[in-house]
């Protein structure tokens, strides 16, 4: 094996942090990636992991190594897609991470669609409940709520994402409409519990002022879809973004309230790390995704001027 072959060996070993792991993605046996490691350190004459039966740990040695690797390997990576980038076939690996209601409705299809134009591209999609980092060269690019977190990322905006106040036609029979903020303390709020924030605060602006309130309810879930679908039972008001909630709006199975109060935005934007050279792949994908979401999602198309 070369040292680049072992430094990106090294690289999955380390953002894994399971052989097990590595060994699926690799199609290799647990023995054979164990042996492969042994001999890196072997090679460098230093100890690279700390091995546990329950885990893996970067020594300070490993931290160098991955650290001082990773520049390596995008140079290379851009290298290649500079010298490939004439090319119509796109080839390589892909790597996609999505929220998990999102990514099941909307981005993979579009992964779907992608991956029959260009066969010979390696995919992978993972959806996740959090953002993971893009700076461990894990994922290449990622579909998320809201803008980068990281001066170092690259945030393209896909769709517009306002988030609505809504209940079922049988909740708002028996209980009286919202007029104001206040007002939500009298009704059932249905709580989507989500990467630990201060989920149960709901927060409004209206003429330049701003409102919250510490709803309260009887029913909650970690589930997005669980949660509109209690909506849509009747059993209270919920919170939910445009794009979750819009269909159920048109055929009037869901009600729009407090409609002069405006909700933060969660829109949604697909973000990348910089890049001297951005990859071809990550490119045309992006490309990709804009048009076939705008088109999916015809309602929470951006307007570019």
């Amino acid at each position: 094996m070369s040292a680049i072959d072992d430094l990106s060996f090294f690289q999955q070993v380390a953002s894994r942090g399971s052989l097990t792991e590595v060994a699926r993605q690799l199609g290799l046996s647990l023995p054979a990636v164990s042996k492969r490691l042994s001999q890196l350190e072997a090679r460098l004459g230093v100890q690279l992991m700390q091995r546990t039966t329950r885990r893996l740990s970067l020594t300070p040695e490993g931290t160098q190594y991955l650290e001082g690797g990773r520049p390596i390997l995008r140079q290379l990576e851009e290298l290649e897609s500079a010298l490939n980038s004439r090319q119509p076939t796109l080839r390589g690996r892909l790597r996609i991470n999505g929220t998990l209601g999102f990514g099941r409705r909307h981005l993979a299809p579009v992964v779907s669609e992608f991956a029959r134009l260009h066969p010979e591209l390696e995919i992978s999609l993972e959806l996740s409940s959090q953002p993971p980092s893009l700076l461990d060269d894990q994922f290449d690019l990622g579909v998320w709520m809201g803008e980068p977190p990281d001066s170092r990322l690259i945030g393209v905006r896909l769709l517009e994402n306002p988030r609505i106040l809504c209940a079922a036609p049988r909740y708002l029979e028996a209980m009286p409409e919202p007029t104001c903020v206040a007002d939500l303390a009298q009704h059932n709020c249905i709580v989507l519990r989500q990467f630990g924030s201060d989920y149960a605060i709901w927060r409004f602006h209206k003429d330049g002022r701003e409102y919250a309130h510490k709803v309260r309810g009887t029913l909650s879930s970690n589930d997005g879809e669980v949660a509109v679908g209690l909506a849509l039972e009747g059993h209270g008001l919920i919170l939910r973004s445009r794009w979750d909630t819009q269909e159920y709006l048109d055929s009037g199975r869901l009600r729009a309230v407090l409609t002069d109060h405006q909700a933060p935005r969660g829109d949604i934007f697909v973000v990348y790390p910089h890049r001297a050279h951005i990859p071809q792949r990550i490119s045309l994908f992006v490309r990709y995704l804009s048009h076939a979401l705008n088109q999916r999602l015809p309602f929470a198309a951006v307007r570019r001027d």
